[in-house]
């Protein structure tokens, strides 16, 4: 069989196979994400974007981090939420944010991955979707904005 041709389903297998090759199962999820935004939360510049965000309403946010995350790492399939508009919409948020947030996530992955695998395996789609928000929200350095 061709391996470059595989069906969705070979290829979410195979991802979670990798995954659980790694460590990486709901229970570390759980871990990653609860340990992360409780450094973000108190984090002198981040914490309080958050804060006026979420408020103390974390529960939800947790929950929707942790279907974020397993669909991500996982290939799950438990998040259905648009990541782009909801931070699109927040104010006081700059460049600069997006390093802080990945220095806490690698932190946290250095501090607690199931092994050393996982840490670049999670890095590597943080600084993706980082990029990625990143663009939406400022756009290209020295192109125009579109308003």
């Amino acid at each position: 069989m061709n391996h470059l041709l595989r069906t969705a389903d070979e290829r979410r297998r195979d991802i979670q196979l990798n995954a659980d090759r790694m460590g990486i199962d709901d229970a570390y999820i759980s871990e990653l994400v609860e340990t992360f935004y409780g450094r973000v939360r108190a984090d002198a510049t981040l914490g309080p974007i958050f804060d006026k965000e979420i408020g103390y309403n974390w529960g939800p946010h947790l929950a929707r981090m942790k279907d974020f995350w397993a669909s991500v790492a996982m290939n799950a399939g438990r998040y259905n939420g648009k990541p782009v508009p909801a931070h699109t919409k927040l104010t006081g948020v700059d460049a600069s944010h997006f390093q802080i947030w990945l220095g806490l996530f690698r932190q946290t992955l250095e501090e607690t991955a199931p092994s050393t695998d996982a840490i670049p395996y999670f890095m590597e789609r943080a600084e993706r979707i980082a990029k990625s928000l990143q663009l939406a929200m400022f756009g290209l350095p020295g192109l125009p904005q579109r308003n």
